[in-house]
């Protein structure tokens, strides 16, 4: 009763911070990731000329910009682009630059190497941008100061934007390619000239321009001999050297051509013919200085192999110098150089070698040390920094995407660093408990299916082969006594997971769109437990949506490019088989559910069980012209602490509680028009409908529901009579009937039907439902609701705000809907923590839950109870990963952070000693007599005869 009281006295008092300063950055995490780096937009870079030290900058395959410290692998700046900017990204930077320049779609930006801020921008008319590049050198002199660009667009046009404010010097447009059909391709850019490079059916066409004026000098077609049929057949096209490449491969992947731009000469060399060829990729510098050598990698089936070949510019000649052998594991090769030389790193899983473009000699060769995230791995691509000292290479580092999608810094064998990029595409996401909890409810779960005495002899059993556990947790008593002590829970490792004593530590199964399947330890700031690939197990399916569900000790993968269904253990990812499955005998699943639903064809089905039946147990059809946009479940695990609401004056409101909950929610685009309907899930019916007019249907309409209430927000677009656009957030609540200590309908009932909840009573037995709306001031993506698992503590609204990058914690108090409209709350009502109506929230910057954290396209925000009733897990997921714990209603089960017990167990025995000094005063000052009598008859003596003259005792006799 004690523990009952204290809980309902925190759930009344109101939240003051969804977390407190000394919490920040312990209890969250947060991974502000940028996607997987592509390879001709990551580079090492000076972020300002007078910099002594390099940072590595990337663009992603999500168009994101960012740069990366790399003694650590911090993020220093970036910059993800809006929804709806699409195109072709591209990132360059110039030598000796402040400024790095990028283009997306039809706009060109230039950014502050340093803190990513915007230098300029220029938007293109009418036209994408295909190129850029950076013009290093004009007739042959480098640039000192701000060095101009030149894009290539689609309208096969050629631009000179100024490096300062990126206005256009000239363009060129050649009128006669435009009426050809040609496919823009490529620029390049020389000391003395600009190429342009496009596609003239199955040959290839380049044209010559003057860097001062932008006139054409000269033009000319490269024969092909039909091998060209698209972009992908051209491995490479050089840019800012002294002799830009063009290579392409013949249709049989049998010989490599390879042209030096602005000569019409092709040199053809044989491809060797070792396994079957799975890619060819071109590297070489794209520095002004170094020498012109490059380097032909060939990726096979079994291995790996290279050939470096050296150019000649004056004599306009290729020649093959030497070749690397062919190793029998997957690797890749980096180019860097250093004044005029150029290096060549290899790197495979097992170790980082060095060579020299000028020989095939090893400069230098480090052993990687493995490490548990890159297991099974092998690298993709990546850049290298190479520092040599006496024709030896004294250290190398590397920063190399992964085929596990990790981005690893490697520096002299070491990892550094590693950065879980591929968590970027998250999708979908599941909670799933730790082995031990699993075990542990599995065996309780078997105990209560039992007899009284069959249980009792399960339980004894359990608890005797929980015995070889005691010598280890003997060992630990020392350590839990040390942590108690400073305020640290203890934390213990089994199978490489963190477990503690208040359940903080607990499972997120991530699923990726490209294809991979993830498990992180929430508790110990995400770390990435295990991490496989989908398609290994599928390898003729793709997996664009997968849906998870958790069971005890394993996941249940479904998809519809998936034969079937994947089972993987939770624990390890390894893949399960149905046999195993079986023989686990595991009780249902959390989540699992009577009802499942689908939408077919514009209709949600309700079908009976987990699997999509061939013939629904119903169908909603929205009203003609109606679209549905979504749809809101009420969780199967929702504990509800109190079946009513106690009033001020002691009566109760009971809610309406329905464990089959499902909001509807549809949009009319003539209309402008978003409808919610509410439906019982067991039967179809709808119990609650309503509708909003002058909504903006193209923008996000979240929703959820819990417990007996639900809630939405909506976008309201500007008309006349609401000249101004604003957001809405709408939040209804549900009971039995309006009049306190009124059951309604069904209340007289002993009995009453799932299946047909209103056909006896009729429409009376629908709920009363009271609702309240608030202008809010900004556009909220997703919505959910905060979970414990007594349901004891009050719920608090999780809303994410994508203009802000933020998640906010609304306290359940402030969107009641029964708060007073247009007058005081009464003493009973303020009792109740009622105020006053207002028809604006603001968001307090003291419900952010990421605090100063930038959470950036979050999709979707789960929610799960901890071992404490005071805390909710909390995760969000999309292009970033944020994790942390809330206490709505205070942690009221748990001591602060600050509490001391170091302190506390000092008063204690300081006040012990006290009494024991002070409580032989009380019988001196009671009866008299000396403080050394005292103390003795305060110990326990009596006289035996009598006293002598100066009151000591005589023959004292113990009583």
């Amino acid at each position: 009763m004690r523990f009952h009281a204290a809980a309902v006295l925190a759930v009344c008092l109101a939240p003051a911070f969804a977390i407190f300063e000394d919490d920040a950055y312990h209890i969250d995490f947060h991974h502000p990731l940028l996607g997987l780096p592509k390879h001709d937009g990551t580079f090492f870079q000076k972020p300002y000329a007078a910099s002594k030290a390099s940072l590595l900058y990337a663009l992603t395959d999500d168009h994101a910009i960012g740069v990366i410290n790399p003694k650590d692998g911090s993020l220093v700046w970036r910059q993800v682009p809006s929804l709806g900017r699409n195109g072709t990204g591209l990132l360059r930077a110039g030598e000796n630059q402040d400024t790095v320049i990028s283009a997306l779609g039809d706009h060109v930006t230039a950014w502050s190497g340093s803190d990513g801020r915007i230098v300029w921008e220029t938007g293109i008319d009418g036209a994408t941008v295909e190129d850029l590049e950076i013009l290093e050198q004009e007739d042959g002199i480098s640039n000192a100061e701000a060095k101009d660009a030149v894009i290539l667009l689609s309208n096969q046009s050629v631009k000179r934007l100024d490096g300062k404010t990126g206005r256009v010097k000239w363009a060129y447009q050649d009128t006669r390619q435009s009426c050809s059909g040609d496919t823009p391709f490529q620029i390049s850019t020389s000391p003395m000239a600009i190429f342009y490079i496009s596609l003239h059916k199955s040959k290839l066409r380049v044209t010559s321009l003057s860097p001062i004026t932008g006139k054409k000098l000269d033009q000319y077609t490269l024969s092909a001999e039909s091998d060209i049929h698209s972009p992908e057949n051209i491995l490479f096209a050089g840019a800012n050297t002294a002799a830009p490449l063009l290579a392409w491969i013949d249709k049989s992947n049998k010989v490599l051509k390879v042209n030096i731009i602005g000569t019409k000469s092709v040199s053809n060399f044989d491809i060797p013919a070792k396994g079957t060829l799975e890619r060819i990729t071109l590297r070489a510098s794209n520095r002004i200085n170094p020498l012109v050598h490059f380097l032909v990698e060939y990726q096979t089936t079994t291995g790996h192999s290279a050939e470096v070949y050296h150019v000649d510019p004056t004599k306009h000649t290729i020649i093959k110098a030497y070749s690397l052998p062919e190793l029998g594991s997957k690797g890749t090769f980096t180019t860097s150089t250093s004044d005029a030389n150029v290096y060549f790193t290899r790197i495979t899983a097992e170790e980082v070698t060095v060579v020299s473009s000028v020989s095939h000699e090893i400069l230098g060769r480090w052993p990687i040390k493995t490490s548990p995230a890159l297991a099974g791995a092998y690298p993709i691509h990546g850049v290298s920094e190479v520092v040599v000292k006496a024709g030896t290479a004294s250290a190398v580092r590397s920063a190399i995407l992964f085929s596990n999608g990790q981005w690893v810094l490697i520096r002299n064998g070491e990892v550094v660093w590693e950065r879980p990029e591929f968590l970027s595409s998250a999708i979908s996401a599941v909670w799933a408990e730790l082995p031990e909890e699993e075990t542990l409810a599995h065996e309780l779960e078997v105990e209560g299916h039992q007899n009284v005495l069959a249980a009792y002899v399960h339980r004894v059993k359990r608890h005797i082969r929980d015995l070889e556990y005691l010598p280890t947790w003997l060992q630990n008593i020392p350590n839990r006594i040390l942590g108690n002590l400073f305020g640290k829970s203890l934390d213990f490792t089994i199978e490489e997971i963190q477990h503690d004593t208040f359940g903080f530590h607990k499972m997120v199964i991530l699923a990726t769109t490209n294809g991979r399947l993830a498990a992180l330890d929430v508790g110990s700031k995400g770390k990435l437990l295990w991490n496989i690939n989908l398609g290994s197990y599928a390898p003729e399916t793709t997996t664009p949506k997968p849906f998870l569900k958790a069971f005890r000790g394993y996941v249940e993968v479904k998809d519809k490019g998936l034969e079937g269904t994947l089972y993987i253990n939770s624990t390890t990812g390894e893949i399960l088989s149905s046999q195993d499955i079986s023989h686990r005998s595991l009780a249902v699943p959390e989540g699992q559910k009577l009802i499942s639903f689908d939408l077919v064809d514009g209709e949600l089905k309700g079908y009976i069980g987990v699997e999509f039946g061939s013939e629904s147990v119903w169908t909603f059809t929205p009203p003609a012209g109606e679209k549905i946009v979504g749809y809101s479940v009420r969780p199967t695990k929702d504990p509800v602490a109190s079946i009513g609401k106690v009033l001020g004056d002691r009566r109760v409101l009971y809610k309406y509680l329905n464990p089959n909950l499902v909001l509807v929610t549809t949009a009319l685009e003539s209309a402008r028009t978003a409808s919610f309907y509410l439906l019982d899930s067991a039967s179809g019916e709808i119990l609650h409908a309503v509708s909003h007019t002058d909504v903006d249907v193209s923008r996000p309409i979240p929703s959820t529901i819990s417990e007996n209430w639900f809630s939405y927000s909506l976008t309201i677009d500007s008309t006349s009579t609401a000249p101004s656009r604003g957001y809405q957030l709408v939040v209804a609540e549900l009971f039995e009937s309006p009049i306190p200590d009124d059951r309604g309908p069904l209340g007289a009932s002993s009995n009453s039907s799932t299946v047909q909840p209103t056909v006896a009573n009729g429409d009376v037995a629908k709920p009363y439902v009271l609702s309240q709306t608030y202008h809010i001031p900004e556009e909220i993506s997703h919505m959910t609701v905060t979970r414990t698992k007594q349901g004891i503590t009050s719920r608090e609204l999780l809303v994410t705000l994508p203009f802000s990058n933020s998640i906010v914690g609304i306290p359940r108090h402030v969107i009641d809907p029964r708060r007073p409209i247009g007058r005081d709350p009464t003493s009973q009502e303020a009792s109740e923590g009622l105020t006053k109506y207002t028809p604006f929230i603001s968001f307090d910057p003291k419900w952010h839950l990421n605090h100063k954290y930038e959470v950036r396209g979050v999709k979707q925000v789960i929610t799960t109870e901890s071992g404490l009733e005071s805390t909710s897990l909390v995760f969000a997921y999309g292009f970033d990963i944020f994790g942390t714990r809330v206490a709505p209603s205070f942690a009221f089960d748990i001591l602060g952070k600050g509490f001391n017990k170091v302190q506390m167990l000092i008063t204690v025995a300081a006040l012990f000693a006290g009494v024991l000094f002070v409580a032989p005063l009380v019988i001196y000052f009671r009866n008299n007599i000396p403080y050394k009598t005292a103390r003795l008859r305060h110990a326990g003596w009596k006289k035996a005869n009598k006293f002598t003259l100066d009151n000591t005792i005589i023959e004292p006799v113990r009583g």
